[in-house]
């Protein structure tokens, strides 16, 4: 659809093949460039299910130590939510990760890539939101007021990521985690455009709920090791798109969700990817249900012949030998053809076509 909002049509490319590959030359094209390699030849481990609020140093530490010696290959290691001072505030909380700096090169020594989660939100009672309130970078609701805006951990201000300064501030902590401590890249969550409202009055005026999803992923552009879960136009470009998240079910949104999505995923021109977590990543279901060994082996074995794959809950922590030794094989098997993986990768950075 254009700006105004015209529907664009047309025919004669005779096969969907033809289709897309029209539409993506000419609306999308793709980058020539792809994320982080490891992303797609190793399995990738997030801490989320594991971890959830309170991940520490010594969690963080035992959980890879624990990838390792159940016979798993390293990768890209993600620590989760909650691992700083209030949103906004990306430093290390010092009671939870008192030698961070100790601990990402112990992670680096054992063979992985450290990403930490980060989010355009602002927690309001916090000295960085006073400071930033006073530089206009912070998006404003219809009123002219700072925008405070409900979200599943709570109320937070939101960065308008249309003004080029805020993009420059956000830059800067980011830059600031890689530079004094290691970090070697990072998950940007959120964005979504339900967090944003069509009337807010935002540096670039008349932006859609989309358009501020589009600026948020943006973003990550500066970052090969990223990962985004909402996007907006930005088709072609080398960001990492993890399915939505997935219940702990075998039909309905879970694992029979994986290779529909992925292939949607695919077609809109999102090539670079990851299923959910293994198992779903919708934690609520690991709280709730009675958790089924085989779903998960069958999510893994699933995910395994996705570009990316991404652990969270311990499979040697929730599951019997037998089933761990099935996760292993898995986890094994996409380090195995992670080459073909790569070459794929590369393949569509210059075509523009799926991997999936």
């Amino acid at each position: 659809m254009s700006g105004a909002g015209e529907l664009i049509s047309g025919e004669g490319h005779e096969t969907l093949r033809g289709a897309y590959s029209y539409v993506s030359r000419t609306f999308f094209p793709s980058s020539s460039s792809i994320p982080e390699e490891l992303l797609f030849t190793a399995p990738q481990y997030n801490l989320w299910i594991e971890l959830l609020y309170e991940p520490t140093q010594e969690k963080v530490l035992q959980y890879a130590k624990d990838v390792l010696a159940n016979g798993m290959p390293p990768g890209v290691i993600m620590i989760d939510d909650n691992w700083h001072e209030p949103y906004g505030t990306w430093k290390f909380h010092s009671g939870r990760f008192p030698e961070p700096k100790r601990m990402v090169q112990e992670l680096h020594a054992m063979g992985f890539k450290v990403m930490l989660w980060v989010c355009p939100f602002v927690t309001p009672d916090s000295l960085t939101y006073r400071q930033l309130d006073q530089t206009g970078i912070l998006l404003k609701d219809r009123d002219g007021k700072t925008a405070i805006r409900k979200w599943w951990n709570g109320y937070s201000a939101v960065l308008d990521c249309t003004n080029p300064l805020a993009v420059q501030w956000m830059h800067e902590q980011l830059d600031a985690l890689q530079k004094e401590y290691g970090i070697d890249g990072f998950k940007l969550d959120t964005g979504d455009s339900e967090f944003y409202e069509s009337d807010d009055l935002s540096y670039i005026p008349a932006t859609t709920r989309n358009g501020h999803c589009e600026a948020w992923a943006k973003v990550g552009l500066k970052y090969p090791l990223n990962e985004y879960r909402a996007c907006w136009k930005l088709a072609g470009q080398p960001l990492v798109q993890r399915l939505k998240d997935k219940n702990h079910e075998w039909e309905g949104n879970g694992l029979d969700a994986l290779i529909p999505d992925g292939l949607a995923q695919g077609l809109l021109g999102y090539a670079y990817s990851c299923p959910d977590m293994i198992g779903g990543g919708e934690y609520m279901s690991f709280t709730s249900v009675q958790l089924d060994s085989e779903l998960v082996v069958r999510y893994a074995q699933c995910s395994a012949l996705f570009p990316m794959m991404q652990f969270s809950a311990a499979p040697w922590r929730i599951m019997n030998n037998e089933h761990l030794g099935y996760c292993v094989d898995a986890a094994r098997l996409h380090a195995q053809i992670g080459p073909e993986i790569l070459e794929l990768a590369m393949q569509s950075s210059k075509t523009g076509e799926p991997i999936l």
